[in-house]
């Protein structure tokens, strides 16, 4: 979720309408490409990029000695949990500092998905975790994405307080999954999940309704609208 800097200044500025609102851009169209062109390289779409280039390596320490070396389990663990904290902070850093750029909004939920993705995959495939809990929660990622498209020229389905918690719940869950846990902890990881796959279920179901209503209300007022026209 990234952005675009502070607006330059300088004689001749030329306002350029962006994302973001007006910009003063000097020098005109060249002005305008050259503080585009840098906004790409700010602090959130960078910590995005590297969530994106932790996926590969993420990948490759899990399934090192053929995925289930404690060492390389525990490194595994860090390359996510830092995706994890850049996920956090990328937006974070967007929002506060007016860095919401065209490439972040397409990046920033592929990177999410794609590490979330990966690390689901890889578990089940090495018999840690069953193929429907993997399953469920991508059908719903990825549902739910669709969704949004098919209802977007309505509105946008904002991020609830429960789908925070259901991010945070698959976060934590999938961690504990990555590293070489026993005993205790191996059960007390058990029942996270089932607490992230219960949220991603329950969430899910929430967000279809939201799109419902929006549709339909959004449908409505295309036909008041075109009533009043005639």
């Amino acid at each position: 979720m990234t952005g675009v800097p502070a607006s330059a200044a300088g004689g001749g500025a030329t306002p350029v309408s962006g994302g973001n609102g007006s910009k003063q851009v000097p020098g005109g169209k060249l002005g305008a490409a050259a503080v585009n062109q840098a906004s790409l390289w700010n602090i959130a779409n960078i910590l995005t990029m590297m969530r994106l280039v932790l996926v590969p390596a993420f990948v490759l320490l899990l399934l090192q000695d053929g995925g289930f070396d404690p060492a390389w389990r525990a490194w595994a663990w860090a390359a996510f949990a830092v995706a994890m904290i850049t996920d956090v902070f990328d937006g974070h850093l967007a929002r506060a500092y007016n860095l919401v750029t065209d490439f972040g909004k397409i990046a920033d939920p592929i990177a999410d998905k794609a590490i979330m993705g990966a690390a689901l995959i890889c578990l089940s495939a090495l018999g840690d975790l069953p193929w429907w809990v993997t399953g469920v929660i991508l059908f719903r990622e990825l549902g739910i994405t669709l969704m949004r498209f098919w209802v977007i020229r309505h509105g946008v389905i904002p991020a609830s307080r429960g789908g925070k918690m259901k991010t945070l719940a698959q976060g934590v869950a999938v961690g504990m999954y990555v590293l070489a846990l026993t005993g205790p902890l191996a059960t007390l990881r058990f029942w996270v999940m089932a607490v992230a796959v219960a949220l991603t279920v329950l969430t899910g179901l929430d967000y279809v309704r939201q799109a419902v209503v929006l549709r339909r209300q959004g449908l409505a007022a295309e036909r008041a609208a075109a009533e009043s026209a005639r």
